[in-house]
């Protein structure tokens, strides 16, 4: 069954540290489909669409993000599915 969430990563750090990247590579893995971004706050926040397994292990390898970074809270929150959305992009 198909699901989307909304997640946002609080930390210590989280900006600067690549946790983009390193978010839209772990989503292509995981075939989960979605966006990414920087709030002006100095959090990461994004969408992710997939199937509930990979949602679960996508949100998992995104709660430890990359090296050099420290995620110290992952909210997140269901939303409604997009329809024909094709992969995961950064946005800037």
């Amino acid at each position: 069954m198909a699901k989307r969430v909304y997640f946002l990563a609080h930390g210590g750090t989280v900006q600067g540290v690549g946790f983009r990247y390193f978010t839209r590579k772990r989503a292509t893995h995981h075939q989960v489909t979605g966006w990414v971004r920087n709030t002006p706050n100095n959090k990461v926040e994004g969408e992710a669409q997939g199937d509930e397994a990979a949602i679960t292990a996508f949100l998992k390898d995104v709660d430890k993000g990359p090296s050099g970074s420290h995620v110290v809270k992952l909210d997140k929150e269901e939303r409604d599915l997009v329809v024909d959305e094709s992969g995961f992009h950064v946005r800037h």
